[in-house]
């Protein structure tokens, strides 16, 4: 082989072999660019679940010291002021009376106990932890009954299953918010919860008597508490669809499939064990 021809196959070789390498550095780069990304990505995804976590704690808190101010209000501060009334009459002659009296005193502030401690239970989110979505919505609709503002009733279908810690708390979020809803706009004075657990499926139907509303136009309205809802179900992985017209109610549907796995920062429970 002449000289020549070994000098081209040299720097033939020479070409190839930078060629290749500097494919293989930019193939490198590349790929931990897109990892760097992907890590930024998911990094932004855990804060803004964090985030909007935190943001459904303290409005669920805030909600219900909210309710707890006004039972306290219009509940307990009526009751002990029967007890006050009661006790004013407790120096009649009448002895029979006063006895009565006493007897009366003695059963409403056994009565404002019992509605003291409902009240400091339903303050605590680790309480709703404990007791479980059915448990939390069905005591939460006893109260709204008791207190006259809305007849409540709870159906529950199915064998009921645990769904994990932070999709309960953000359902019951989506619940609060509709009664909310139904209270203050929609002057509804009837609200049906059904809670279906069916295999691989969880539906929670949130419906009211209200005068309804053109569904268009309110998820138009920057803040919308529609919007909110359908946020949070699709933050743990659920399905929101809302129906509502004028003069008709409103119907809110959540699905959730419960064995679908939801991305969750580390430290938050995405078990439903």
């Amino acid at each position: 082989m002449r000289y020549r021809d070994i000098e081209i196959v040299l720097l033939s070789t020479a070409a190839l072999f930078t060629f290749v390498t500097g494919f293989i550095i930019y193939f490198v780069f590349l790929y931990r660019n897109r990892q760097l990304k992907n890590k930024q990505e998911q990094e932004q995804l855990h804060a803004g679940f964090r985030q909007e976590l935190l943001k459904t704690r303290i409005e669920m808190q805030d909600q219900t010291l909210d309710r707890v101010s006004r039972e306290i209000h219009d509940n307990i501060t009526q009751v002990l002021s029967f007890v006050k009334l009661n006790l004013a009459l407790v120096n009649t002659p009448d002895e029979e009376r006063r006895t009565e009296k006493i007897s009366e005193s003695r059963e409403l502030v056994s009565q404002a106990i019992s509605d003291l401690r409902d009240l400091s239970k339903s303050l605590s989110l680790e309480h709703i932890t404990r007791q479980g979505l059915v448990k939390t919505i069905q005591a939460e609709a006893a109260r709204l009954t008791k207190s006259g503002m809305i007849s409540a009733t709870v159906t529950t279908e199915g064998d009921i299953f645990p769904l994990g810690e932070q999709r309960e708390l953000v359902l019951f979020r989506i619940f609060q918010e509709s009664i909310n809803n139904a209270l203050k706009h929609a002057n509804a004075c009837n609200f049906k919860i059904v809670l279906q657990y069916i295999p691989e499926m969880f539906i929670l139907t949130l419906e009211d008597n209200g005068c309804g509303f053109s569904l268009a136009e309110a998820l138009k309205k920057d803040g919308s508490g529609l919007k909110n809802m359908e946020n949070r179900a699709a933050l743990i992985g659920a399905v929101a669809v809302i129906s509502s017209k004028p003069g008709s109610g409103c119907k809110i549907k959540i699905s959730l499939n419960p064995t679908k796995n939801t991305v969750y920062p580390d430290g938050y429970s995405n078990s439903t064990g």
